[in-house]
């Protein structure tokens, strides 16, 4: 059996597949000082399309948790912001001939993945899975899929 453990999401960690989305750090007063911005924490790419606003409620899943699917959107970024505090599961590979990784955010973080990463599903780790998913919208194909021959499992941290 092929296993991963997952690490906590941090900015550093996932540089390479995108972007954390979290209030941390620095920010500016707004608001009359009653709200902290947090400006400009993803860089979004649509290419020649444009952004959209879907919402997406995933079915959810525990750990261990097995899954042989990733997929990829060549053509724009995909930012997952959940609409509830719970952590969730991130599974990001290098490619499909490289190892996946697999991040559990804290409850408080969404992320947005680069354009071309290769991702796992959705994957909440609690009831209701509900999230804003800004993506491209566009009249052209924007995903790949790959099955893995043997599947991955996801052991608890």
């Amino acid at each position: 059996m092929r296993t991963l453990r997952p690490v906590p999401l941090t900015p550093e960690a996932f540089a390479p597949f995108g972007d954390v989305l979290e209030a941390t750090g620095d920010f500016r007063l707004i608001n009359a000082g009653l709200c902290k911005r947090h400006h400009d924490r993803a860089t979004l790419d649509f290419g020649d399309a444009r952004a959209g606003i879907s919402i997406f409620q995933a079915e959810p899943r525990a750990l261990p948790y097995s899954f042989d699917l990733i997929e990829r959107h060549p053509e724009g970024s995909q930012a997952f912001l959940p609409m509830t505090a719970a952590p969730f599961l991130v599974i990001v590979s290098k490619g499909p001939d490289a190892t996946p990784q697999a991040f559990l955010t804290t409850g408080a973080q969404g992320i947005n993945l680069h354009r071309g990463t290769w991702h796992g599903v959705l994957t909440p780790l609690s009831a209701p899975g509900l999230f804003a998913v800004v993506d491209r919208i566009g009249t052209t194909p924007n995903l790949e899929e790959y099955r893995f021959t043997q599947p991955w499992t996801v052991l608890a941290p």
